[in-house]
C-alpha cells in the first residue's frame, strides 16, 4: 500500500475506518488460524485453569452482552447488527 493510500484512508471518519477494517477481515478467507504463540498458549492454558478452579467467576454470553448494553447501550459505529 502506498503512502498516498494511506493518507486518503485516514481522512475517513473513525466509523467508516471501522467499517472498512471490518471489511477488509471478513475478506480473509483462511480455513485455519493462524498459530498461537507460546506466550498465548501459556495464557490460555492459564485461565482456563483457574476456570476449572473457580468456575463461579465465570460470565454466560447473556451476561457480558447485559453488562455491556447497559454500559454502552445499542451504539455501533459499523451499523452491524448483533451476532446472537
Amino acid at each position: 500500500m502506498t503512502r498516498a493510500i494511506l493518507n486518503e484512508l485516514l481522512k475517513l471518519s473513525p466509523a467508516e475506518r471501522i467499517e472498512l477494517a471490518l471489511d477488509l477481515w471478513d475478506s480473509v478467507e483462511s480455513e485455519e488460524p493462524p498459530p498461537l504463540t507460546t506466550e498465548q498458549m501459556q495464557e490460555m492454558e492459564r485461565r482456563y485453569a483457574d476456570h476449572l478452579l473457580h468456575p463461579e467467576k465465570a460470565f454466560t454470553w447473556e451476561e457480558v452482552k447485559a453488562r455491556l448494553m447497559a454500559r454502552y447501550g445499542n451504539a455501533s459505529p459499523t451499523g452491524r447488527k448483533d451476532p446472537t
